[in-house]
This record gives C-alpha cells, structure tokens and sequence, in this order.
C-alpha cells in the first residue's frame, strides 16, 4: 500500500498509474504536479487526483512513491526542484523512454538520493495526452522494464515491482544502455518513420487528396504520427546515437527496395518482402 504517491507530470502514463492503483486499492492518496493547473483540476475533477501542489518539493514533501513522468529534456531540472522536499525513505522512480539521459539527470539532480532512485519504463501508451487520457487497464498484461542501477536501496526496487504488479503489468530487467538500444529499434524509430512519412506527403501538391484517400494502412501507420511533438523531440536527442544508426540501416533497406523496382527485379521484392513477413508472423504474431 503506498499512502502517498506523487505524480509529477500528469498525463496518459500518470493518470492511467493512478487509476489502476486506486482500482486496485493499492494507493492512498495521489497528489499531482504540472504547469497545466486546469489539467490538474480536471485530475482532481476526474478522481484521478486527490489535490495538487504548485511548488514541486511541497508536493512530494510527504510522499512515499515519486513518479517522474515528464519531457526527458525537463528531468534533470525536475530532479534537482524536488529534492529539497523529498523524505530519506521515499521511493524515486520515472517512466522515461530513454534511460541513459535520465540516469545522468538523476545524477546530476538528486545527488546522494539516488540509491532511492528506480528507473523504469513501461511500455505502454498511445498517441493521446492530457489526464483525460488516463484508464485503469492501460497496464494490464504489458512490460515494465526496470533498469536499477548499483547503488539502487533494494527495497526502493521492491517497492517499484510491487506498484507495477498492482496495475497488472509484467516486470522485466535491462541495463541503461541495452534498454535504449532495443527501444530505439521497437518504438523510437517507428515514430520517426511515422513522422517522416506525414511530413514528407503533406508536402507534396496532391497532400489533401492523399490524406482523403488514405486506407486503414496509412491510418495505422500514420496514428503514431499524432504523438507529443515535445516527447518524441526529447526522445531523438536523449538516444541519438542508437537512432542515427537504426535510421542509416533502414535507409540502407529502402535504397535496397528502390534499385530492385529501378531494376524490374521481382525475386529480389519477393525475396525480401517474403522474408519480412515471416519474420513479423513468426515474433508478434499475424494480428
């Protein structure tokens, strides 16, 4: 049971935390933090808060669980206004997409409470923000993955594991620098891929009759195209170079596809689109 959590950042990962903790009865109290106050009334409004704080470290002052869920680039600030506030046994922890850059924040930031610092990740989420977006299940059944460091208290862990599995998610374990390779391959590059591809057509002379005409696979494709601008700009520059080599190879891989069409060549297309699909059937299933 945490008696006090602490959301700093309130959107789709913090309000969809809270509701699947106070569903759960796994929470007492959750005080929120954003520069957005109506967003905050309307936590309060919704029941995903139960009040909010203007000052960080006023916040946080009396919390047993501080979560973290803010732009990468705002989290070294974050760190270092809420320490202050922040009681000796209280359990810090973060939902970053990129750890190495919190990791360094966390250093910088909290100082000697980092051995209560727990990074972690879930991989969850959607194209919408705001409290408003938050739901209870958003959890349920999906990986969290942890990235303690050396110093990390053992119990400040066990208290992270203990609030994920509350909210039905399943926990797993990465170092820093292996987490942000994997994600920058899964989820980083997809969204460049995504954002590219929209802001390439919609300046092209036909862009209004290509959006009106696009099918399901564009719109599927395209969805995560609608994500936080800020997020994603904070996500490029925190894990640049594990991206800037994924998007290198992939455009290896379309110049690949370009010559075999330049070149009529069918067995090549054949070949190649054969092995992706059974690549894909085989590791996340035909759905």
């Amino acid at each position: 049971m945490i008696d006090r959590l602490a959301i700093i950042g309130v959107g789709l990962i913090g309000s969809s935390l809270s509701l699947a903790l106070k569903q759960a009865g796994a929470v007492g109290q959750v005080i929120g933090y954003g520069r957005n106050r109506q967003n905050l009334e309307k936590g309060v409004e919704l029941g995903v808060l139960d009040g909010f704080g203007t000052d960080i470290a006023d916040c946080v002052r009396d919390a047993d669980v501080i979560v973290v869920a803010v732009p990468l680039g705002a989290m070294q600030g974050v760190f270092a206004e809420l320490k202050p506030g922040v009681s000796p046994t209280a359990v810090i922890t973060d939902v970053g997409s990129a750890k190495s850059s919190v990791v360094s924040a966390a250093q910088a930031g909290l100082g000697d409470l980092l051995c209560r610092f727990v990074p972690g990740h879930p991989i969850a989420g959607n194209e919408k923000s705001g409290v408003e977006a938050g739901f209870a299940t958003l959890y349920q059944g999906r990986r969290v993955i942890l990235t303690p460091l050396e110093q990390t208290d053992a119990d400040a862990i066990e208290v992270v594991e203990q609030m994920w599995r509350h909210c039905g998610a399943i926990l797993e374990y990465l170092d820093v620098e292996h987490h942000d390779k994997v994600l920058a391959a899964t989820s980083h590059l997809p969204h460049m891929l995504a954002y590219a591809l929209v802001h390439h057509l919609s300046h092209m002379n036909e862009h209004e009759e290509i959006f009106r005409y696009a099918a399901g696979g564009f719109r599927d494709f395209t969805r995560i195209a609608s994500s936080d601008p800020v997020m994603w700009r904070d996500i490029c520059l925190s894990n640049g170079d594990a991206l800037i080599d994924l998007i290198e190879q992939y455009q290896q891989e379309l110049d690949r596809i370009a010559t075999a069409i330049r070149n009529g060549d069918a067995d090549e297309l054949l070949k190649l689109f054969g092995r992706a699909k059974s690549e894909r059937d085989s590791l996340i299933g035909n759905c």
